[in-house]
């Protein structure tokens, strides 16, 4: 049976710098930094947020924040 992933509950403000790490988009959008445009919600288990430029929610799981200095 396979492994379910980990829930990753964040506390991220609107404007937060974030990366996707961990999923096939993150191989697709490789570097690119992605600004949300949400506060996390959990729908189904999974806290999701919105990202500036994408429509849906995104899992929190899959981004890590980024530090201004490593941009």
């Amino acid at each position: 049976m396979p492994k379910k992933a980990k829930v990753k509950n964040v506390k991220w403000p609107i404007g937060t710098k974030v990366r996707m790490i961990n999923c096939f988009e993150a191989t697709k959008y490789k570097g690119q930094v992605w600004i949300t445009r949400s506060e996390p919600w959990k729908a189904c288990g999974t806290q999701l947020v919105l990202l500036d430029g994408r429509t849906g929610g995104f899992d929190t799981s899959c981004l890590e924040v980024v530090v201004d200095a490593y941009i």
